[in-house]
């Protein structure tokens, strides 16, 4: 049996069935697909980072180098990160929008690797939190700008496959960042956590070379009126070049229509995220989105593994560090491997059975820790840990993916960049909390602080089943109609009443404009002609 089966043997666009293509076996693709996921590797700096705190917290030589931090310093060590990917999202849909994705992506690298620096080099606590709100600034600008890359770029049928794999690569990171760690232990002096954080620069230097030989996103390229090289680049990345085939017609137009569509009749202005149903229901899905992805109770290991571990019974800091590396294997194994099945299951089901599942395994692991506390029986400790292995299990089948993956294929070509900093907005306010107030939380009122969790994933459960719909097997314009029905502004062979009707106008307005001009010329022409004549 084949490790990946399609739900169905075609794809569509535009109302047309195309038989699936295998990537590896086209020219541009085989060169394409990995310089792509090379470029945009902001997420696994992300997950480096998360899981490299961890293991710097269980680091005597990191405690003694800032004189052991309080746990609401090590909260605001923590947090601060989050604090610069907000301040950098004013100015982060308005440099994907305006100087491209690409712009974006080389940006924010630029400005991680400055930090980096600053955080590998720092002597106090006070450099050491002015660094990481720089890592925190830079990697809210790529991460606005690499998603939108993915999803504009790659061919229709391999959409949903490359943008979860976008955000699980997380744990790519996250392991590199938990085995680095741990291989650091026995370094003698500071060196033992600076090494950990010197390697945090790799990925955006890998993503500075690797952006230089990916193309622009062509929906950008329609978007600035730069139509020849959109049309070459989706010939060259879906199509062998050929831009007369009949997909790239398709796309094409209907790309273009829809985007000159919201151009003239839509704005793109903040307030628009709020003035439609259709926007609302988004608004509603991309809120819940950044919130439920880090308030799920996933934000008491990704930052303070170490402290719930000892809470669990486990003393030894050599342990604690295994048992994060081991975990993150894990993670990363699951969530890589759902990424092939997104399309086969749809997301509306896998967010469910995610949100489901990480409600039973929560209430187990609250009363797993409870019992521990009250007991101090061993085997009550290895259930809680065992718990949290399949906590994440859960938590990986949609969540960690589709996180991004479903947020920017909802939303039109004009909100997408705004909507996806929209929703890293309430990412980040939600790390923000979970920095600071988790380890102030735990050190309180220990397992008790579990059940505020248990409460909030059925209220998640609850907002799932209401407000999440399915998008699978449907090209990126088409999304629209499942939000807006009649009132989608849809280009292309599959035009939407609302949008034919538009674009009837508008080419009866170009029309008159050019009989007019026309006239004027004539108008301007008839005394020299005149003149003519009675020579």
């Amino acid at each position: 049996m084949p490790f990946y089966t399609p739900s169905k043997a075609t794809f569509e666009v535009g109302g047309r069935e195309f038989p699936r293509i295998s990537w590896w076996k086209e020219p541009g693709m085989r060169w394409l697909y990995p310089c792509l996921m090379f470029a945009v590797l902001t997420s696994a700096t992300n997950g480096y980072d998360g899981s490299m705190m961890n293991g710097l917290q269980a680091l005597p030589q990191w405690q003694a180098s800032f004189n052991n931090p309080s746990p609401p310093m090590r909260g605001l060590l923590n947090a601060i990160q989050s604090v610069g990917s907000i301040a950098a999202l004013p100015i982060t849909p308005y440099i994907a929008d305006y100087l491209g994705r690409r712009a974006g992506v080389i940006t924010g690298c630029c400005i991680m690797i400055v930090g980096v620096v600053l955080q590998s080099a720092a002597v106090n606590v006070q450099m050491f939190i002015a660094a990481r709100f720089l890592i925190g600034f830079g990697l809210a600008v790529a991460h606005g700008a690499a998603p939108l890359l993915i999803t504009e770029l790659v061919h229709p049928q391999h959409r949903a496959i490359f943008t979860t794999i976008y955000n699980a690569t997380w744990y790519f990171g996250s392991i590199v960042a938990a085995w680095v760690t741990y291989g650091t232990q026995n370094v003698t002096g500071p060196w033992a956590w600076r090494i950990p954080t010197v390697i945090q620069a790799l990925p955006s230097v890998i993503q500075l070379v690797a952006i230089w030989l990916v193309p622009e996103s062509p929906r950008y390229l329609i978007a600035k009126g730069k139509y020849e090289k959109a049309r070459r680049i989706l010939a060259n990345a879906h199509a062998r070049g050929d831009e007369n085939a009949e997909l790239i017609e398709i796309e094409y137009k209907e790309i273009h229509e829809t985007i000159k569509l919201e151009k003239e009749f839509e704005s793109n202005g903040w307030l628009q995220l709020f003035k439609t149903p259709g926007n609302r229901h988004r608004l509603i899905i991309l809120i819940s989105l950044g919130f439920f992805s880090q308030w799920s109770g996933n934000g008491l290991v990704s930052y303070y593994m170490n402290d719930v571990l000892q809470k669990a019974g486990v003393q030894v800091y050599k342990t604690r560090l295994e048992i994060n590396g081991i975990l993150n294997i894990i993670n990363f194994i699951t969530a890589v491997g759902m990424c092939f099945v997104i399309d086969k299951f749809g997301r509306r089901p896998l967010f469910i059975f995610a949100t489901g599942g990480m409600l039973g395994a929560f209430i187990i692991w609250t009363i797993c820790a409870a019992q521990f506390v009250k007991t101090a029986v061993k085997s009550a400790g290895y259930a809680e840990i065992a718990f949290i292995f399949i906590y994440y299990v859960f938590y990986n089948s949609a969540w960690s993916g589709l996180l991004v993956g479903y947020a920017v294929e909802i939303l039109p070509y004009r909100l997408r960049a705004k909507g996806l900093t929209l929703m890293f907005l309430c990412v980040d306010a939600a790390l923000f909390f979970n920095s600071y107030v988790n380890p102030i939380a735990l050190d309180a009122i220990n397992w008790k602080y579990y059940i505020v969790y248990d409460c909030w994933l059925a209220f998640e459960l609850a907002v799932v089943l209401f407000f999440y719909i399915e998008t699978r097997n449907t090209p990126l314009e088409e999304i629209v109609k499942y939000f807006d029905g009649d009132a989608a502004l849809l280009g292309g062979d599959l035009a939407t009443d609302k949008a034919k009707h538009y674009l009837v106008e508008e080419a009866h307005m170009r029309n008159e404009k050019s009989a007019t001009a026309i006239a004027h010329e004539e108008i301007g022409s008839s005394p020299a002609d005149i003149k003519g004549s009675e020579i």
